[in-house]
C-alpha cells in the first residue's frame, strides 16, 4: 500500500522563515520613489509598521518566528504532504505526485501563513485597524480571520468580479468581524476616479490596491496601516513555511529532492511558498525544475517585460522592478481571482530573469479541465488558482510516462473550490471562455510603463 499522507507533528514546525534574497546570485534592484530614487524604511513607515519594514529589506536568510506567531500557526499546522496516487494510475504516469495540502486551513487555503504574522506584528506596533484589497476573497477571509484572533479590526476592499462571483467569501470575512466593500468604490479617491471613466468595470487587484492603501494612509486617526496578502518579500517570506515543512515531510517518504516544484502564480505568495526552499537546493547545485504557472490572460512571467512598475493603477505604491503587464492592465474576469494581477512579485520576477524558473501560462478552460480530471480521481475540489498547478502538474506526468521516466513531482494545492461553484457550474455547461491576452492589448496596457525608470537586466543565467 502507498503511503498517501506524510504528516509532521507539531514539535517539527519549521522555526525561522527562510529569505531567498541573500542567496540570489545577483542582487535585487531596490524599489524607487516617484522622483526614482531607491526608497528608505523610513518613507514606508505610512503603510507598514517598522517590524514588518526591517522583514522587508533584510539581508537575513533566516528569520525567527515568534513562539506567539507559532502557537497561532499550529491551529492547523504543519499541513499534510499527500500524494496523489488515484490521479498517477489514472495517468498510467511512473511519476510520484506529491502536493502540499494548503487547504485545511481555517480560511481554506495558503494566505493565513502570512495573515497570521502581519496582524501580530502590527498589534505588537499599536496599530489598530488593517485594510487590504483581496481578488477571489481568499486573502480578505485569511486577513479577516487572523485580525479576530489578534483583536484588530480590518477592512477589505474586494475586486468587483469576485465580490459578484463569489459572495460566500464575503460573507466568511463578515463571519470572522471584517468589513468588505466592492472595489471599485465611491469610498476613495481612486475608486471614485476609476468608476467615472469605467463605471461598468469589473475591478482588478491593481484598482482595489490603490484604494487599500489610500484608505490607510488617510485614516485621519493615524492608527491603521495597510496589509498585502502577497507581492512584497516579507509576504513571500512568511509563506515559505510551505517549502520547508514539504522538505522535511519528502525525506520522510525517502525523497532526496523533487525533480519537479509547481505553483500558480498570480502575485506570487503560494508559489514562492512552496518553491523558494527548493530554489536555494537549486542555486546549491540540485537538480530541480521549477515552474510557477499563470493564467493565459493574465500573463506577466510569460509576456510581460522585466520593468520598474507601480504595484496598483492609481501610482500610489514605489515603483517595483518586476514582470508586469503595466500598472494599468485590467485583466479579464477569470474566475482563478487570485491570480488576476499585472505584476509578479520581485523576489519571483529576480529569480525569473536569473533563468532559476521556467514559467508557462494556460487558459482557464484548460485548467478546469484538469480541475475535474483531479475532482474525479482524487475527490477534491480545487481552487481555480490551484487547477493552474494542477494542469501543469498533469502535463509533467504525461510527460514522464512518454520519457519512461520516475520522477517526482511537488505541487502547492493552495486552496480549496468550495466557493467556487459558479465557475465549475460554467464549464460543465460549456459557457466558460478560454480569456487569454492579446498582443492588441498588450500593446496598449504597456504604454503605462512610458517614462518609467529601466532596472538592470544583467544577470548570470546560468540556470
Amino acid at each position: 500500500m502507498n503511503e498517501v499522507k506524510i504528516n509532521l507533528p507539531d514539535s517539527e514546525i519549521p522555526r525561522q522563515w527562510y529569505n531567498l534574497a541573500p542567496d540570489l546570485p545577483t542582487p535585487m534592484q531596490p524599489p524607487l520613489g516617484p522622483d526614482g530614487k531607491p526608497v528608505n524604511p523610513e518613507m514606508l513607515k505610512p503603510v507598514f509598521p517598522m517590524n514588518l519594514i526591517e522583514q522587508e529589506v533584510s539581508r537575513e536568510t533566516w528569520i525567527k518566528i515568534p513562539e506567539e506567531i507559532l502557537e497561532l500557526l499550529l491551529k492547523w499546522r504543519p499541513t499534510p504532504l499527500k500524494r496523489a496516487v488515484s490521479l498517477e494510475r489514472h495517468l498510467k504516469t511512473p511519476a510520484k505526485i506529491y502536493y502540499k495540502d494548503e487547504s485545511v486551513s481555517p480560511a481554506g487555503s495558503h494566505k493565513p501563513n502570512t495573515a497570521i504574522p502581519q496582524a501580530w506584528y502590527n498589534k505588537q506596533a499599536g496599530i489598530k485597524k488593517l485594510v487590504t484589497e483581496t481578488g477571489a476573497g481568499q486573502w480578505g477571509s485569511a486577513l479577516a480571520f487572523a485580525t479576530k484572533l489578534v483583536g484588530l479590526e480590518c477592512k477589505v476592499f474586494m475586486v468587483r468580479a469576485s465580490f459578484d462571483q463569489k459572495p460566500f467569501r464575503k460573507m466568511m470575512m463578515q463571519v470572522w468581524g471584517a468589513t468588505c466593500v466592492a472595489s471599485p468604490s465611491d469610498e476613495t479617491n481612486a475608486g471614485r476616479e476609476i468608476l467615472k471613466k469605467m463605471p461598468n468595470t469589473t475591478g482588478s487587484l491593481g484598482i482595489a490596491i490603490s484604494e487599500a492603501v489610500e484608505a490607510a494612509v488617510t485614516d485621519p486617526t493615524g492608527s491603521s496601516r495597510y496589509s498585502l496578502g502577497s507581492v512584497l518579500n516579507h509576504v513571500l517570506l512568511h509563506q515559505t513555511i510551505i517549502g520547508l515543512e514539504a522538505q522535511k515531510q519528502l525525506k520522510l517518504a525517502g525523497v532526496k529532492h523533487p525533480d519537479i516544484v509547481i505553483g500558480c502564480a498570480g502575485g506570487g505568495s503560494n508559489f514562492a511558498g512552496i518553491s523558494f526552499p527548493f530554489v536555494k537546493e537549486k542555486i546549491d547545485g540540485a537538480k530541480i525544475e521549477i515552474i510557477p504557472v499563470e493564467p493565459a490572460s493574465c500573463p506577466s512571467l510569460t509576456k510581460g517585460p522585466f520593468a520598474y512598475d507601480n504595484g496598483d493603477i492609481a501610482q500610489m505604491t514605489p515603483l517595483l522592478p518586476m514582470y508586469t503587464l503595466g500598472h494599468a492592465f485590467v485583466p479579464a474576469s477569470i474566475h482563478a481571482g487570485g491570480l488576476r494581477y499585472h505584476g509578479m512579485a520581485p523576489l519571483v520576477s529576480a529569480a525569473a530573469l536569473e533563468g532559476l524558473l521556467k514559467p508557462r501560462a494556460y487558459d482557464q478552460v484548460k485548467c478546469f479541465e484538469a480541475a475535474i480530471l483531479w475532482s474525479r480521481t482524487e475527490g477534491t475540489i480545487p481552487a481555480p488558482e490551484t487547477s493552474h498547478a494542477i494542469a501543469a502538474t498533469i502535463d509533467e506526468a504525461i510527460k514522464a510516462r512518454e520519457e519512461g521516466k520516475e520522477k517526482v513531482i511537488l505541487f502547492n494545492y493552495s486552496g480549496h473550490g468550495l466557493m467556487d461553484l459558479v465557475g465549475y457550474d460554467q464549464f460543465l455547461s460549456g459557457k466558460l471562455p478560454a480569456a487569454s491576452l492579446s498582443e492588441a492589448e498588450l500593446k496598449e496596457s504597456l504604454k503605462s510603463l512610458e517614462g518609467l525608470p529601466k532596472p538592470s537586466l544583467a544577470k548570470t543565467g546560468r540556470w
